[in-house]
Order: structure tokens, then sequence, then C-alpha cells
């Protein structure tokens, strides 16, 4: 199987918790426009504790171990992220610190791709730029463009969580596009 055919598993990860949020409804809409051979699955981020130092002496708690070994079996990862006070909120954040602690921090490699979704007027801008640091520490590979930097949500996703806008579906179906691009290009095929 060359690796154009070889299927692409991508991790999908929401940096709300918020039930009606509107990036989980982003990753849900993206989900609907992958190209042929790539499969997203969404890993809920609710049941991650704080992270504490002391309790990660002891072990993983399970949830950190099911998202470590999540990411460790995807192939690259689609995150759709809120922006919280000009940066990553607080809940995507402990999840990476917790997946990110050795041994065998499983980030390193893999190929990423971000979105977000605010209903002001920010765009997430702020947030993706500050989880793009990140992904330098954790030896990731960003896909750079495009850039899908969404305001207004409220005003672009119906009642049902379907996402309306056809300018922005475009956006997000090119980004999940690329996304798999980037990912056969990494993996060297």
């Amino acid at each position: 199987m060359n690796d154009d055919t070889k299927p692409i598993r991508v991790l999908g990860i929401s940096g709300s918790l918020r039930k009606a949020s509107y990036n989980t409804m982003l990753l849900r809409n993206a989900m609907e426009m992958l190209p042929p051979g790539m499969s997203v699955e969404i890993f809920d981020l609710a049941p991650i504790p704080l992270y504490n130092e002391d309790v990660r002496e002891k072990g993983f708690p399970a949830p950190v171990q099911q998202l470590r070994d999540k990411i460790a079996q995807c192939d690259a990862l689609l995150i759709a992220t809120p922006e919280y006070n000009y940066s990553i909120p607080g809940v995507l954040k402990n999840a990476i610190d917790w997946a990110s602690r050795p041994p065998d921090q499983p980030f390193s490699g893999k190929p990423v791709a971000i979105m977000g979704a605010t209903p002001s007027t920010g765009r997430t801008i702020r947030s993706q730029l500050h989880l793009r640091q990140c992904f330098v520490f954790l030896n990731m590979h960003p896909v750079n463009k495009p850039e899908v930097l969404i305001s207004d949500a409220a005003r672009i996703f119906d009642e049902q969580g379907r996402l309306t806008d056809d300018t922005t579906r475009g956006f997000v179906k090119d980004l999940v596009a690329a996304l798999a691009v980037w990912t056969r290009t990494v993996r060297g095929g």
C-alpha cells in the first residue's frame, strides 16, 4: 500500500468543555468534509484532571493515559480552540501539559492543524499563535495555511450545530485537505 492510499487517522480535540461549544461543532463539521481515506475521532478532555506532578509521579491517571495512547496511535491531530483572555483555554493547555510528560512524549513528529471559533470578534488568533509556540517545544509539525479563524460564530452555525456559511465551510475543507497532504509529506510519502 503506497502512502497516498494509506488511511490517515486524526485525533480531534476541542479546547472547550461547553456542551454547545462552537469548537466542538467545528470539529464535527470538519468530519463531514474529510478527503477520502481520512478519519477523525474526537477526544473529550472533560475527564482530564488538573495537572499535578505529585500525581504523575505515581502514574498517569486513566484519562490521561488514554489521551497519550490516542495521540501515539494517530497520524495527525486537529485542534479546534476558543480563545480565553488572549490565550489558550486552560483545559486545553492542561491536557497538553499532561500528555507531554515523559516518558515517550507522544506529540513529537506529529502533524497538526488548528482552527478556532469564537462568538466575539477576536477570531482565536492569539490562542492559535500560543498553540504554535507549544508545538515548537513539542516538536510538532503544524499546517500553516489555510487559517481557520472564525468570529461571530453564533451567526454561522444553525440550531443543529451545522456550519451554514459556505466560505467558512470552504476554509475548513481546505484545512483538512491540507492536513492530509501534510501528514503524507511528514511521514515520507
